[in-house]
């Protein structure tokens, strides 16, 4: 389960118009179901030498197949069907644990809460025991 995005080098996922990049992945970027049509796409651009054709995954950017997955991610890895992620639902907050579930698209947060990085990535280490 992948898809394909055009970003630019500087930064920015190319926006539907063809013409804008947005700082983020979303609904309004243009995406391709598999690189060639990408690279058809990109052919026909002006600045070809400054855009990147993307693979655009779960693990990758969890964000935009898990659309209730809210804040700030950190960290990703899989586990089996799932994929599991350091968040900060919203700045300031104490960083949880995600874990996003490919099958069913629900995302569960745990109850534990985590002040900084290094003290949730023991946790983070350990998951698989847990799942």
């Amino acid at each position: 389960m992948s898809i394909f995005a055009l970003q630019s080098l500087a930064g920015g996922f190319l926006d539907e118009d063809l013409e804008h990049f947005n700082k983020y992945f979303d609904d309004w970027c243009i995406q391709f179901e598999d690189y060639e049509d990408a690279q058809d796409i990109v052919q026909t651009l002006e600045n070809q030498e400054a855009i990147d054709i993307v693979e655009i995954t779960p693990l990758s950017y969890p964000k935009y197949f898990f659309s209730s997955l809210q804040g700030t991610v950190y960290t990703t890895r899989q586990i089996k069907d799932k994929i599991v992620c350091v968040v900060e639902p919203v700045m300031g907050a104490s960083f949880r644990i995600a874990i996003c579930d490919l099958k069913t698209k629900k995302v569960r947060l745990t109850n534990t809460r985590y002040k900084s990085i290094p003290s949730v990535e023991g946790a983070f280490a350990n998951l698989d025991e847990i799942l």
